[in-house]
């Protein structure tokens, strides 16, 4: 099956110019002339299957440009189910991270959270002690936390624009429904699934609801969406960060990594480690024309 090869440059960083659109078109035996996505941002490069044997050459000659590389199929390029991961994914922040900053333990759960996302510690083991750091602390934390919280560049753009195109969206996080609720709305999700962090008194009880959402319940979640809304693997699309995403990043039709985890990075071969959540749209062929959102 015949590829696209999609080059996307950071645009606050550097442009895509003609010499780097053909060194990449080389490498990968370009059949086509590049389609133009985003001028001096974004272009597609129709290749052979070979390429994926490219692919790390590429980036290697690419290294000192904030210039990100993926490969798609040509068909079903256009993906009808969107899940996502929420923290450093759709949202900047590590949401419990920022609200044990406001709790004066920022440094103590932080820890625990790089070596949950790294795949060093089982998730819902490290959510039970980070959470339960947080007993007895006021519940009104979690409303200063949102203040904290900035959307990604790209994020309501992907949403938007896979939305009025005819996708399914949803949001899923290990974190907790406060936040997810709340970043649903700004960006446009259809639903929003995560974890409850319980409160007695407006104080935080260091417990979560049960069942813990975490890597197999995101997977889980794509495929009844996909069954539910008849869709085959290939028209899914998935992205994350952390390992608790990498069950549903391999089982999508296109799981990308996100400013990854060395994890996930070493797993998944679709990755954006340069520019924004816009990729994930050129990469399923959008041109800019059609975006919808920031």
């Amino acid at each position: 099956m015949s590829l696209v090869l999609t080059l996307v440059a950071r645009r606050d960083a550097t442009t895509l110019d003609a010499a780097t659109i053909a060194l990449a078109r080389d490498i990968v035996d370009g059949t086509q002339p590049p389609t133009v996505l985003s001028p001096e941002e974004a272009v597609d490069i129709p290749c052979p299957p070979s390429a994926v044997d490219q692919l790390p050459a590429l980036r290697k000659a690419l290294a000192d440009k904030p210039i990100d590389a993926l490969l798609t199929h040509q068909a079903a390029r256009r993906k009808l189910l969107l899940v996502s991961d929420m923290d450093s994914t759709i949202v900047a922040n590590e949401t419990l991270d920022d609200l044990a900053s406001h709790a004066g333990i920022g440094e103590k759960i932080a820890a625990i959270t790089a070596r949950s996302m790294n795949g060093e510690l089982d998730f819902a083991t490290a959510l039970k002690e980070r959470v339960a750091l947080l007993k007895g602390l006021p519940a009104s934390l979690m409303e200063k936390a949102w203040q904290d919280v900035r959307l990604n560049e790209g994020a309501k753009a992907l949403v938007q624009t896979m939305r009025a195109h005819g996708a399914y969206t949803a949001l899923v996080s290990g974190g907790f429904t406060f936040f997810t609720s709340r970043v649903a709305e700004l960006c446009g999700f259809q639903e929003n699934h995560a974890n409850t962090l319980l409160t007695a008194h407006s104080t935080l009880t260091g417990e979560t609801g049960h069942p813990i959402l975490g890597p197999d319940t995101k997977l889980e979640l794509l495929t009844a969406l996909a069954q539910h809304h008849r869709l085959a693997p290939e028209q899914t699309l998935a992205i994350g960060d952390g390992a608790n995403d990498l069950p549903m990043l391999h089982k999508a039709g296109l799981g990308v990594a996100f400013f990854a985890k060395p994890i996930v990075r070493n797993a998944i071969t679709a990755q954006i480690n340069h520019t924004s959540l816009r990729t994930a749209l050129f990469a399923q062929g959008y041109p800019v024309t059609l975006f919808s959102g920031d």
